[in-house]
């Protein structure tokens, strides 16, 4: 038996027509760094001597507008924040890369997007910088290799954003930083204004009018907030294709679309013992079997290689689910019935938590296809709802035959595939650099 492979074609592919929107946003972009004076190295330098920080402003504002945007719309439910890609953190490379980029900065007076910029109107120290750059890259290519292990786990913490780390909620953290941003404008032109020199009392009444919608659009999104936990799952969505027999023809594949509670209903979120145990099999996928049960019932019988999280712990797990496991990993969770395996499938999907399934009839079933041969173990009549059914001897966790069945024994076991690999959301970058 094998598993149904269901991948969704870039929104790019499927619609030619967004490469001109592509087009129009990097020539708006390029257009805004020559406006601004970003191909002009002296002006980019002289910000690190507080003479000019017309890139400092510019590109503050772009951070505040493009935050406040953003979570208005995760506000209005237009946008789920969880969808939107936000690049891992490796705190030590990260550290590392931006110490040689921000020297490099100083000296050259470029960053890597600035020097095209500058390069395209012809400058020659842009046109060096921007080689510099290509070599460098080549450089760092060649010699990966010999520093791959620190570069790529040397503070690694997954996708990390700065409402986890202080733990204030996302609305609240937007109104703070564009109140934040306004301030340092003002103390900025305090220093051009003191440094340079520089007269600022005929600049345009406009930036105060900004300032203000600014500030007022963020006390906005404090005030819509951010969807709860349930706005979030009931506004959820499933594709699937579904396969219709024609009478004296080919089968029909029909895509379909079911909402969370659909998928529960038509027990499409649901995996048979049988298929979450042939999956550890199949090199399509990569399951992870999350057991949301006590650490009591964990202790006395799991499956082998399952992870315990149990489900009042499960809420501060997420992130790190989140952090861009294998694009075919597949989340399986388990409970002793199904009742807490189906509260937690609730909770990461409704996290957007991708490739989540549930343990069809959890350990309770499990044992009742796998466990034949484990003695002694003895069935319990008054087991109450979510109960683990079966009494052990000795918690002896999973080291029970059934833990882990032999894959020759039940190589014949059948059963009906209910398991989707929905592929990750694409990468993505942006920032100056």
């Amino acid at each position: 038996m094998t598993f149904p492979l269901e991948a969704f074609t870039t929104v790019s592919a499927a619609n030619p027509w967004t490469y001109a929107v592509f087009g129009g946003v990097g020539f708006a972009f390029g257009y805004t760094l020559e406006m601004a004076g970003f191909g002009d190295s002296r002006k980019l330098a002289a910000q690190f001597y507080f003479k000019d920080l017309t890139v400092f402003k510019v590109m503050f504002t772009a951070i505040a507008v493009a935050m406040t945007l953003l979570f208005g719309a995760v506000g209005l439910g237009l946008i789920d924040f969880s969808q939107v890609w936000v690049n891992p953190t490796y705190l030590g490379s990260g550290l590392v890369g931006g110490l040689i980029m921000g020297v490099g900065f100083i000296v050259g007076g470029f960053c890597p997007t600035t020097s095209l910029a500058s390069a395209s109107t012809g400058r020659i120290d842009g046109m060096l910088f921007m080689l510099g750059g290509f070599v460098g890259a080549f450089l760092f290519g060649e010699t990966e290799r010999y520093f791959d292990h620190w570069y790529n786990n040397a503070g690694y913490y997954g996708r990390l954003t700065l409402d986890q780390v202080l733990d204030i909620p996302a609305p609240a953290l937007v109104l703070i930083i564009v109140l934040v941003a306004l301030f340092l404008f003002w103390g900025g032109e305090q220093l051009e204004r003191a440094l340079a020199r520089k007269d600022l009392s005929r600049e345009p009444r406009l930036r105060r009018v900004g300032a203000m919608a600014l500030a007022a659009a963020a006390l906005g999104v404090l005030v819509l907030g951010s969807p709860s936990m349930d706005d979030r799952y009931h506004r959820l969505s499933f594709k699937r294709t579904e396969v219709i027999e024609q009478p004296g023809g080919k089968p029909l594949s029909v895509p379909r679309v079911y909402s969370a509670d659909e998928m529960l209903g038509k027990r499409l979120a649901f995996t048979s013992p049988a298929e979450a145990f042939k999956a550890r099999f199949q090199q399509a996928i990569n399951p992870v079997y999350l057991d949301v049960r006590s650490e009591a019932d964990y202790n006395l019988y799991h499956l082998v290689d399952s992870v315990n999280v149990p489900l009042d712990r499960l809420a501060g797990a997420v992130p790190s689910l989140l952090s861009e496991p294998p694009a075919n990993t597949v989340f399986i969770t388990i409970g002793n019935d199904e009742d807490a395996a189906v509260r937690a499938w609730k909770l990461l999907v409704a996290s957007r938590v991708q490739n989540v399934y549930i343990l069809e009839g959890g350990i309770n079933r499990w044992i009742e296809v796998f466990g034949a041969d484990d003695a002694p173990r003895q069935a319990l009549a008054n087991a109450g709802p979510d109960q683990l059914r079966y009494t052990f001897p000795a918690a002896l966790g999973s080291r029970y035959k059934s833990c882990s069945p032999s894959p020759i024994e039940y190589e014949k076991l059948d059963f009906q595939a209910r398991i989707v690999l929905q592929l990750k959301r694409d990468k993505s970058g942006g920032g100056c650099g």
